[in-house]
């Protein structure tokens, strides 16, 4: 309750300053910041999260607080954006958790861990379900505030050289998959590489590895990973819906007024709802475009699915049975999760079911 009034108010105080923005913005500093993304621009959806952020910030501002946003390695490497905002090189940061689960595997749950959440399923589990305490009370030990930064929805499986048929084939594949899934597939006898964003293509085209994950039909397509590497497979079972996320230093965002405060919040829920909104929109289209140019479209068989759940399963209970920080949250993750899939069988799976076979026909 005490979150809903604090948005509503929020709200209703940018309404307000819609009415009187001069007033407001005499009363209140200009103060300019610069957030660190770790995506490039031709990835417009997953890097445009933060340009709609930055826009609606300064809109609900009277122009006076205006966030300048940087394509991943402009300021600093994709992958090291935390660190910049941990460092106060940037004040903020626009990236996937996960990346930074070398420096703890609870930094998954922020994003994604195999076989976890879906889109909504994260979302209802951040704001309703203690994952929004959680996930805060974790950050502060990295002296970063996180909020709402997007989502995929749940991403595909893949590019292969080869067909993968059975476990077997994933033994000795290099491939770019980060983070816990990258430990499963070590597990499945696979040689997981952590890659950023643009450096994926590349990375494929000469070899470097044999296989590479990135997020679905639209973004996959603009990376032209289709051209060297032509099976495509699905579903993306380590990311169910991973969910991005926007940092700001602890010690930046105090200093801020409360006005400012509430706008980053009011406009990460926007760029949150975006990101989703045009992946959706998006990716039956670009899934054509790629089928059309012979794309050769799979789902990995029930074998390979049950391998990984079960590597899965052992690798998060493994972790959890040595570090407490993921244990706080694993645990009453995981019966948020059985919840939800109890309660999508009862009626969404099988109303979408049905509309999927239907539509087949």
């Amino acid at each position: 309750m005490q979150r809903r009034s604090f948005l509503t108010q929020a709200a209703v105080g940018a309404g307000a300053g819609a009415l009187a923005i001069p007033a407001v913005a005499q009363a209140l500093p200009a103060i300019s910041w610069r957030l660190a993304s770790s995506f490039p621009k031709t990835l417009d959806t997953i890097f445009g999260a933060a340009d709609v952020f930055s826009k609606r910030v300064a809109q609900l501002t009277g122009g006076r607080f205006q966030i300048r946003v940087f394509a991943g390695g402009e300021i600093v490497p994709g992958l090291q954006v935390m660190d910049a905002v941990q460092a106060g090189t940037v004040e903020m940061g626009h990236t996937a958790s996960y990346y930074y689960y070398g420096k703890d595997a609870a930094f998954a749950f922020d994003c994604a861990v195999p076989f976890g959440l879906t889109s909504r399923q994260q979302t209802a589990w951040y704001e309703q379900g203690g994952g929004r305490e959680l996930m805060r009370e974790f950050f502060r030990g990295y002296g970063v505030v996180n909020f709402l930064g997007g989502n995929t929805g749940t991403q595909m499986g893949g590019w292969y050289r080869k067909p993968v048929k059975s476990v077997e084939d994933l033994k000795g594949m290099k491939m770019r998959i980060g983070g816990m899934a990258g430990r499963v597939m070590e597990r499945l006898g696979a040689v997981p590489q952590q890659i950023a964003g643009a450096d994926v293509y590349p990375a494929l085209e000469k070899g470097t590895i044999d296989a590479a994950e990135w997020v679905g039909p639209y973004d996959d397509e603009k990376l032209g990973l289709y051209k060297v590497a032509p099976y495509y497979y699905a579903p993306g079972w380590w990311e169910a819906g991973p969910q991005l996320s926007l940092f700001v230093g602890i010690k930046e965002w105090e200093k801020l007024p409360r006005e400012y405060q509430a706008a980053i919040e009011v406009a990460s829920y926007e760029a949150h709802v975006v990101m989703q909104a045009e992946y959706d929109a998006k990716n039956p289209a670009a899934l054509a475009r790629l089928l059309k140019a012979g794309v050769k479209l799979n789902n990995f068989s029930k074998p390979i699915m049950d391998a990984a759940y079960a590597a899965s399963t052992q690798v998060m209970d493994e972790e959890a049975a040595k570090n407490a920080k993921f244990r706080k949250i694993y645990e009453p993750w995981k019966r948020f999760r059985q919840d939800q899939n109890m309660w999508a069988s009862v009626a969404e799976a099988p109303m979408q079911n049905y509309l999927i076979s239907m539509g087949r026909k």
